[in-house]
């Protein structure tokens, strides 16, 4: 599907909350993962721009900003978690379809994020992360 479209289809699903009479939002089945998806970005911002643009609505405790292998330039897409889950519908609200360097991004909610391979440097945090995941702890 086009990524205009995308960012239509979700911009379409938030409309809906706001007029419409269910009990629960759309955003609701993905309560238990802290990770979204950001897809468009300009391939010259760093990790830092990254964070620097979504921390604005939480803490970000992991951002994966999808690279190409062989010359390590970014793909334009990755996933970012929050500290606390609620960012992620703040974070998919306000920024899906926003102009960042002139490239309409998406973003969107992530329900099951599979951490890429491991590496020969990866740091402890990282490797704690991947294992325990970053989304809510059920009491």
């Amino acid at each position: 599907m086009n990524p205009l479209t995308n960012v239509k289809n979700i911009t379409k699903l938030a409309e809906q909350d706001l007029i419409g009479n269910k009990k629960t939002s759309w955003h609701d089945q993905y309560k238990d993962s802290a990770w979204i998806f950001i897809g468009g970005l300009p391939y010259d911002l760093t990790e830092g721009d990254v964070i620097a643009v979504f921390s604005q609505y939480g803490e970000i405790v992991n951002i994966n900003l999808v690279r190409d292998k062989d010359t390590g330039k970014q793909k334009g897409y990755g996933f970012l978690c929050y500290e606390d889950q609620r960012s992620t519908v703040l974070a998919v609200d306000n920024f899906n379809g926003i102009k960042i360097l002139g490239r309409t991004i998406r973003v969107d909610h992530v329900a099951n994020y599979k951490a890429p391979k491991e590496t020969k440097n990866i740091d402890d945090e990282t490797k704690r992360l991947r294992n325990e995941g970053c989304a809510p702890k059920k009491y």
